[in-house]
C-alpha cells in the first residue's frame, strides 16, 4: 500500500523527510539506487554540470536528438510551474501517476534511510527513465557535481557549461574551487567537454587527474558568428551556415557549441545528420530563459540569479534596446550575491520594482532594498510584498516603448508567468 496517492502529498512529505534541505554526499542515495538497480543504465548518458547554461544545453540536445529520431529522456531542475517539468520522456513531461509509482518504489526500498527532496526526485527520475528504455538520457546536476545525487551515475559524456560563483556556502568562494567541485562528474576515458568561453585551470586539471578526454571551447572546438549564420568546427566535424540558436543571448552560442561537441563525441553510437541539427537549434524552447513576451509593454522573463547570468542578461538587453525606459521587477533569495547581481543590471535598468518572495530563503522587498540603496538612487526604487503587486505597478508605470524585465530567481519568474505567458 503506497504511503500517498497524490503527487502533492508525496512532494510535501519529501520536503520534511530529511533533517537538512541540502545534504551533499552520495552514500545514502547510492545505496538505495543499488537496491533499485539504477546504477548501470543501458542508455548512453550525458551528465551536465555548471553554474549557468545547463538547462539551455540540455534543451538543445534534446531538441536535436528528437529531430534525429532517437528516444530521449531528460532530468532537469528546478522547475518553474509544475514538478513534472523535471522529467521529460520523448519531449513530454512525466505524468503524475508515473511519479507517484516511482516515489512509492523508492519509499519501499529506502528502509530507514532518509533522503532530501532532490535526492528523492533524482532517484525517481532514474527509475522512470529506466522504464522507458531510451537511447540516451540527459542528466542535469542540481548543485555542484562531485557530491550531487546525479553523480551516482557514471556518464558516457561529461559536459561542463559556464562556471561562475553561486552556492558559495556549499561549493566555495572562487571560480577555481567551484570548478573543481563541478568537474567531479568526469570519469576515466570519457569525453569531458567544456563550453565555458574561458575554461578554468581547475576544470582542465581535474580532467587530467580523472583520465578523461578533454575538449575545450576555443581549444579542440571553435565557432564563428557571421552576419546571418554561424559555423562550428570540431576535431572531425564541421557545420557551416547554421541558424542562430532559438534561445536568445550571445551566451547561447557557447552552449550550442558545447552541444555540437557532444554530438561529435557520440557520433559512432548515435549519428545525427545536419538537418536534425538545424531543425533542433531552430526548435529549441525553454520558458523563463531570457524569454521575450511581445506586448505593450514588452516583457522579458529571465531566471538569472547570479552575477554571471546577470551579465548575460544585461548584454542581451543592451543588444535589444527599447526607445523607452526599463522597469526591473526583482525578487531574490537571501543566499545570492545581490550586490554583484544588481551591479551588472544597473546600467540597463531605469526603475526597480522590488518584490518579496514568500518561499524558503526568500527576501522581503525591504531586505532586498537595504542591499541596493547604497548603489542605486532610492528615488528609482519601489517595494512591494510580492511579484504580482510589483508587476502591476511596473505595467501601470510604463509608457509606449517601455519594457518590464522580471528576474532574480526561478521563484520570481514562476510567480510572474501565471499573469504573463
Amino acid at each position: 500500500m503506497p504511503r500517498f496517492n497524490h503527487l502533492a502529498e508525496w512532494l510535501h512529505w519529501q520536503e520534511t523527510l530529511h533533517p537538512r534541505a541540502i545534504d551533499l554526499g552520495l552514500d545514502r542515495v547510492a545505496a538505495i539506487a543499488d537496491r533499485l538497480g539504477l546504477r548501470q543504465p543501458r542508455a548512453l548518458t550525458v551528465t551536465v554540470a555548471g553554474t549557468n547554461g545547463k538547462g539551455s544545453s540540455i534543451a538543445m540536445l534534446e531538441s536535436i536528438l528528437l529531430q534525429a529520431g532517437y528516444r530521449v529522456c531528460s532530468y532537469t531542475s528546478p522547475h518553474l510551474l509544475r514538478y513534472n517539468e523535471r522529467i521529460r520522456l520523448g519531449g513530454t513531461e512525466v505524468s503524475n501517476a508515473a511519479l507517484c509509482h516511482a516515489f512509492a518504489a523508492i519509499d519501499k526500498h529506502r528502509g530507514q534511510d532518509t533522503l532530501t527532496y532532490f535526492e528523492f526526485g533524482t532517484l525517481a527520475a532514474l527509475l522512470v527513465i529506466q522504464s522507458e528504455a531510451p537511447d540516451i538520457m540527459l542528466l542535469e546536476v542540481g548543485l555542484g557535481g562531485r557530491l550531487d545525487a546525479v553523480n551516482i551515475i557514471d556518464p558516457d559524456i561529461a559536459l561542463l557549461t559556464a562556471i561562475g560563483i553561486d552556492h558559495a556556502y556549499w561549493l566555495g568562494n572562487d571560480r577555481e574551487t567551484i570548478g573543481r567541485e563541478k568537474a567531479g562528474i568526469m570519469r576515466r576515458n570519457i569525453p569531458a567537454i567544456s563550453s565555458d568561453s574561458k575554461p578554468l585551470h581547475s576544470v582542465r586539471d581535474s580532467a587530467r587527474t580523472a583520465g578523461a578526454v578533454w575538449y575545450g571551447l576555443n581549444e579542440q572546438f571553435h565557432y564563428e558568428i557571421n552576419a546571418d549564420d554561424w559555423c562550428w568546427t570540431g576535431p572531425q566535424s564541421h557545420y557551416a551556415s547554421l541558424p542562430f540558436p532559438a534561445l536568445p543571448g550571445a551566451h547561447q552560442f557557447h552552449n550550442a557549441a558545447g552541444v555540437l561537441m557532444v554530438l561529435e563525441a557520440f557520433r559512432e553510437r548515435l549519428p545525427v545528420d545536419t538537418d536534425a541539427v538545424v531543425k533542433g537549434l531552430q526548435g529549441t524552447g525553454l520558458p523563463g530563459r531570457c524569454q521575450f513576451v511581445p506586448g505593450n509593454p514588452e516583457t522579458v522573463l529571465d531566471v538569472a540569479h547570479n552575477p554571471q547570468s546577470a551579465r548575460c542578461l544585461a548584454k542581451t538587453l543592451r543588444n535589444r534596446a527599447v526607445p523607452g525606459t526599463t522597469h526591473m521587477v526583482l525578487g531574490m533569495l537571501e543566499d545570492k550575491d545581490i550586490g554583484q547581481f544588481t551591479e551588472h543590471l544597473a546600467p540597463v535598468a531605469d526603475y526597480w520594482c522590488l518584490a518579496g518572495l514568500e518561499t524558503a530563503r526568500g527576501l522581503t522587498s525591504a531586505a532586498l532594498r537595504s542591499q541596493l540603496s547604497h548603489a542605486i538612487d532610492p528615488h528609482r526604487i519601489a517595494c512591494f510584498p510580492n511579484v504580482a503587486a510589483a508587476m502591476r505597478y511596473a505595467n501601470q508605470a510604463c509608457d509606449a516603448g517601455d519594457r518590464v524585465v522580471i528576474c532574480g530567481s526561478f521563484h520570481t519568474v514562476a510567480e510572474a508567468m501565471g499573469g504573463v505567458v
